[in-house]
């Protein structure tokens, strides 16, 4: 694997940089809420793929600037006569980018800083954790327009909500606070404006401070076990378990805790 980048590549509707360990994406298309277009989707799937190639890098912190986390598609884009069919488009750019985001071994924190709506609720929903400020909202846009929600929306959000709930926002398309995304288990906490960065960081930084080949491990294990019966979870538990117990890391953390000291962990 390389070292973490010195220097990160450029990239034009996105910003990408790495500040110990932590590479924090912000969707920079303030101006239109950051909607999606073509050269944002295949930019944001050129980040989380140079994120997957940089062992130095741990956690991933998204977020979005200006007033809104994501607004999903941008509906202009739609209207370009060269513009694909809904369906290849979501296989071709949209679900690479979630299926990225789960095979990231890196865990992602989403910071939340507005409406995440559409296909940006669906990228806010793929994240491993999620803050938001208090004016963040998450509504699934798509019946409004006569679509269905995707990129990943109809399978997050059952199992993060609950079934009757998911049909509730995904049938009338209500909008969800932040508050009310807290009270389901939807994000991890809710804090002000000018917080919402500060408190992804220092979440960030405590998933930074942890065993990576664990942590990883921990986060594909989760996504296993919506597929598998008890038997099978236990058995890759049980897998998963003999890999980290014969890493340095592991030797790492018991001496530390023996020792009544914070762990180093390397990633060996």
């Amino acid at each position: 694997m390389p070292p973490s980048v010195a220097e990160p590549p450029a990239f034009g509707s996105l910003r990408f940089e790495v500040v110990d360990a932590i590479a924090t994406i912000t969707l920079d298309r303030p101006d239109a809420l950051n909607a999606l277009t073509v050269p944002m989707k295949t930019e944001l799937l050129r980040a989380l793929r140079l994120v997957a190639r940089d062992r130095a890098i741990r956690v991933v912190v998204l977020t979005g600037a200006g007033r809104a986390f994501c607004a999903g598609q941008d509906l202009r884009e739609r209207h370009e006569p060269d513009a694909a069919p809904l369906a290849t488009e979501l296989r071709d750019r949209f679900n690479p980018i979630i299926r990225a985001m789960r095979a990231l071994d890196q865990p992602i924190v989403a910071a939340v800083n507005g409406v995440a709506a559409g296909a940006g609720a669906s990228l806010a929903l793929a994240c491993d954790i999620r803050v938001a400020s208090s004016g963040a909202s998450f509504i699934l846009a798509f019946g409004g327009i006569g679509l269905v929600p995707d990129s990943g929306a109809s399978w997050f959000l059952p199992r993060l909500v609950g079934a009757s709930k998911a049909a509730e926002l995904a049938l009338l398309g209500d909008k969800l606070s932040a508050t009310e995304a807290e009270r389901f288990g939807l994000v991890m906490a809710v804090v002000g404006p000018e917080a919402l960065l500060g408190e992804a960081r220092a979440v960030a930084g405590r998933l930074a401070a942890m065993a990576p080949a664990a942590l990883a491990s921990t986060k594909h294990a989760l996504d296993r076990a919506w597929s598998v019966g008890l038997d099978r979870a236990l058995e890759d538990e049980a897998y998963r378990q003999g890999v980290a117990g014969a890493t340095r890391d592991h030797a790492e953390g018991m001496a530390a805790f023996l020792e009544k000291r914070p762990p180093r962990f390397t990633g060996e």
